[in-house]
Order: C-alpha cells, then structure tokens, then sequence
C-alpha cells in the first residue's frame, strides 16, 4: 500500500509524524537511495527501501489483533509514572509491540482490544463511527425505570451530553442494581459519571462487549487472537458505518444548498454564468 514517508516512520515505532516530518526537512531520510527534503513523499512500505541516517527502516510487521479481559488493577497505558501494572504485562510471547484500543479505567474490567494496527485502532476510537461498547453495571441503590429512562434519553456532564442507545436493569441483590447498557461515545469514565450524575455510586463494572466483539467467556487476565470472522466482522461494521457518515455527510451538503437555492433564487444559475448572484450583495474584503 502507498503511504506518506512520516505515516510510515510513526508506525514502524521511529517517531511521531509531527517529528517524522522535521527528520524528512533535515535531509536525514532517504528513499531508494534519492535524499528526501519535501514533505508528502510516498512510498509503499516493505517494497522501497527508506533509510534514516543510513540505517534500513525495517518492514511492516505482521498485523496482531488481541482480546484481553482485563483485570481490576491494571491501566491502559506502555509507561505508567506511577508504576501501576500495565495492561501489556499480561502478553506472553508477543514480539509485536501492540497498543490498547482505547482504554478501561484503572479499577474497570472486561473487553480490551489491543493491536499493532494503527488505521483499525484510529476508527474503532474515532467519534465519527460510533462504535457501540456495552457494559454490565453494578450499582448501589435500587434503580427505578425513572433512570433508566434519564439513561437512554440523555444526561448532561461536564462534558457535554450523553445517552445510552439501550439500557435495562438485569438484576438486583439487595441493595444493589445490576444493568446492562450500551453507548456509542469513548469519553473517560463516561459510564460511572453518568451513574454518578444520577445518584448511583459504581460498585463494579465490566465491559462485555465492543462494536460486533463479545467477551464471552474468556477468563480474567487471559487473552487470544481474534479468529478471522470476528475480525472480518469489526471491519465490515467500519467500512458500513463509514459508508453512512459519508451518505449522511452529502446529504447535507445537498440539503443545505437546497435552502441556499430557496434563500437566494437564480443564485445557481449565475454561478454557472460565471457572474455573481444579482440577490447578494457584494460585500468588500477586509483585512483584520
């Protein structure tokens, strides 16, 4: 595949694209054998040979897709100051260094995706796919259908709105709440705020399910490859629901010239005449 010279020095782990950037203008890159000084140079990692300060960039490594269930205790992160357990310490016999998509909160456990794939990772954690993640919840307090509702039409948090697409309690004992609920938004400790934000303090909560991906049975601590229709799964749920953002982008785009035609009549056909539309008015540049 033909990419940008910066995106292939980020991902094979030399330095970020911003850096990659500044290492190309300083003539210390070269591509087959011919000294890079402009940015935006291609090349198809694996097959041209990219060298930095004479060294052989190495190829691309082989993809890794990894379930986790991720126990209490440990964090989401390849270097934590605080020397807490990281998640990475649990996989045995990786040689790939792979990175947690998305993370799980110190004391949260469950489904933890974890990959060598940065294009996978960027849309399983990018707004604009709405990867759905779903959770069991246990909480303290009896928790009415008055807040069930609240959860599924929305709540306001300090960082603005959000709701699950489904919400149900599944169980009680005592005087705990057990619920099962789903959102589409990775915002940090979202699912505990928005129990907060009702009254209900989180006792435990498990993530036990990402985009088409489900825990199931896998043991705390323990991790395994994805097989093959669980990967192709998660693929076709991005490329559809990015098929659907860019549906739903155009027809806006439609939408809203539509309303400029109706707003400004005969403004199109003067666009095409090459003159300016008779009903704006010329209004001059100013420089601020």
């Amino acid at each position: 595949m033909i990419q940008r010279i910066n995106r292939i020095l980020s991902e094979a782990g030399i330095a970020s694209r911003r850096k990659a950037d500044e290492l190309i203008s300083s003539g210390r890159v070269m591509l087959n054998g011919r000294q890079l000084t402009e940015l935006g140079a291609k090349a198809e990692w694996g097959k041209d040979s990219i060298k930095l300060d004479g060294r052989e960039i190495p190829g691309p490594e082989e993809k890794v897709y990894l379930i986790l269930n991720k126990p209490f205790g440990y964090v989401c992160t390849l270097n934590d100051p605080q020397g807490r357990p990281i998640v990475t310490d649990l996989l045995k016999e990786i040689p790939q260094r792979i990175y947690p998509v998305g993370r799980l909160d110190f004391d949260s456990m469950g489904l933890l995706l974890l990959t060598n794939d940065g294009d996978f990772s960027f849309q399983l954690t990018h707004p604009r796919y709405h990867v759905p993640r779903t959770y069991k919840v246990t909480v303290n307090g009896i928790v009415t259908d008055k807040d069930i509702n609240s959860i599924k039409n929305g709540v306001e948090l300090e960082d603005g709105f959000i709701n699950a697409s489904s919400a149900a309690v599944i169980g009680r004992q005592g005087e705990k709440s057990l619920i099962r609920l789903t959102i589409a938004q990775g915002r940090n400790r979202v699912v505990r705020r928005m129990m907060d934000s009702l009254g209900y303090s989180v006792v435990h909560l498990v993530r036990i399910g990402f985009g088409t991906l489900e825990l199931g049975d896998l043991k705390v601590g323990k991790y395994r490859n994805l097989e093959p229709e669980e990967l192709n799964a998660l693929m076709e749920m991005l490329s559809l629901k990015g098929k659907n953002r860019d549906s739903s982008d155009r027809s806006k785009g439609q939408g809203q010239r539509t309303m400029d035609r109706k707003k400004y009549p005969g403004s199109g056909d003067a666009k095409k005449a090459g003159r300016p539309s008779p009903s704006r008015k010329r209004i001059p540049k100013t420089v601020e």
